[in-house]
């Protein structure tokens, strides 16, 4: 049985040409804050905008701090995150699932693409899994893109899956194969 846990330790930093995909510090509450703060960012997440800082906080230390596969995204030529990417394991499928978030001010730039490209690799040739998937909510196209890029393929659309402050929403799915997978070594 592979013990991910123990390759997620020994591959805490991930590192492609603009990004440092690392585990959070307390440090980076003030630049979270700025993108867990901002309401067009958090539209189409599973949490609302936080309202003050000690929120964040509380969140970076209780959710992020020590996590295994939960990352910031940081931006090399700034040295600060940008965002956040992890990777939630299903050992008995050898399979994976992720979710994203990026401040507003790096949209479109191709920062996610490549951060979502550096977990698949650790996926893929780490972990050795054999599938990794996510959904995103109809109406954020942008989620599916990065997703597309990456090679991963549509696989159909839930109906009402997911149900958020008393609403239910419908949900698209992709997801990519380790067979299909192009590495980045």
């Amino acid at each position: 049985m592979i013990d991910y846990n123990k390759i997620l330790a020994e591959n805490p930093v991930l590192e492609s040409e603009r990004l440092v995909i690392r585990p959070f510090f307390m440090d980076d509450v003030n630049e979270v804050f700025l993108y867990a703060s901002d309401d067009q960012v958090t539209e189409y997440l599973t949490w609302s905008s936080h309202t003050d800082l000690a929120q964040t906080e509380k969140i970076v230390k209780e959710v992020f701090l020590g996590k295994p596969g939960v990352y910031a995204i940081e931006l090399k030529a700034e040295q600060k995150c940008i965002g956040c990417i992890d990777l939630r394991l299903c050992p008995e499928h050898d399979k994976a699932s992720f979710g994203y978030v990026l401040n507003r001010k790096y949209w479109n730039q191709g920062y996610m693409s490549e951060a979502l490209q550096l977990i698949l690799n650790l996926s893929f040739t780490k972990l050795q899994l054999n599938r990794v998937e996510a959904t995103h909510f109809v109406g954020n196209e942008g989620s599916g893109r990065v997703m597309e890029k990456c090679g991963m393929k549509y696989e159909g659309k839930g109906s009402q899956e997911v149900k958020i402050k008393g609403n239910y929403y419908d949900v698209i799915r992709y997801a990519i194969l380790k067979e299909n997978w192009v590495s980045l070594d």
